[in-house]
Formats: C-alpha cells, structure tokens, sequence
C-alpha cells in the first residue's frame, strides 16, 4: 500500500492507503530507495521518534526562541518548576505514515528575525533531518508562529522578583 495526504482544509491532512503496484509475480513492490520494509523485515518509526527528531532540528535554527502556543508553554513551565523535563515534542504534531511523515510546528521567534526566512530554514532542517535520520518522506512542514519573543520579555534570573526602586 502507499500512502499519500490529503488536505482537507484548516491545515488537517488525511491519509489515503492505495494498493502498491504489484511486479510481475503479484508481490507488492516497495518504491526504489524505501529501507523501511525490505524482504527481512519491517521498520516501524513511532510519531514520537519523529517529533523528537523535527524538535531537535527546528531547535538548532537561529531566530527560533520557543515552541508551542501560549497555553502550552504556560502547562510545560509549571512542569518545569516541579521538575518535570521540558518537552522536547512540545508545539510539534507529526503524522507518520508506512513512508511518509508530516509535521505541524508551533513557534515563537526572536524579534527581528525575518520570518518567512526562518520558516524556510526551520522547514528545510526538519525535512532533512527526518529523511535523513528515518527514511521517510516528508511530505509537508507547516510553521504557525504563535508570537514574537521582545527582548525586554527576559524573566529575571535566580527567579527573584524585578526590584522596584
């Protein structure tokens, strides 16, 4: 079978199973370069090792400064001071299919920061990486940015209150 997705509109992708094409003994045919099933096996890649690696990615791009949207990042900084590790998948929503991927990112970017060309980068990273680590095609990258980090939002250190004098 092979997978393709659809847009249904508001950003939602639908996956569509069509039967493989089949060789000339009637057993299906994987498309050439596919190491996710060969004759000894299948790779299965769960949606969270995908978001994982499209976090990690995203992260290494100059200009992006958070994930998700505001209530997301308010629930991981309360998981953050009872000391629970921040998400790396936070603000990433992926799709893996048999050979395919997609992945939905919420960001928040540096003031200042062109944004069609950090949303270029972040989608260039997070395709080669996932192609790259998993063997998957990515069939889409979709950047929603939540807000603009200013840098006068800098919480003080040492989580002291700001003085006022």
């Amino acid at each position: 079978m092979t997978e393709t997705n659809t847009p249904t509109g508001g950003g939602v992708t639908v996956q569509e199973k069509r039967q493989s094409p089949t060789s000339r003994t009637g057993t299906a045919t994987a498309p050439a370069g596919t190491s996710l099933m060969t004759e000894r096996g299948r790779t299965t890649i769960a949606d969270v090792a995908v978001a994982k690696i499209a976090g990690m990615a995203a992260r290494e791009v100059r200009g992006v400064h958070d994930f998700g949207t505001g209530t997301a990042r308010a629930i991981g900084a309360l998981k953050g001071r009872l000391g629970a590790e921040d998400g790396v998948t936070r603000g990433i929503a992926v799709e893996v299919g048999e050979r395919q991927a997609a992945a939905d990112i919420d960001l928040i970017v540096d003031y200042g920061v062109a944004i069609p060309d950090l949303a270029d980068a972040v989608r260039s990273n997070v395709i080669n990486a996932v192609e790259r680590m998993c063997g998957l095609e990515v069939t889409e990258v979709n950047i929603t940015v939540d807000d603009v980090h200013l840098p006068r939002q800098e919480e003080p250190q040492g989580g002291e209150e700001p003085r006022v004098q």
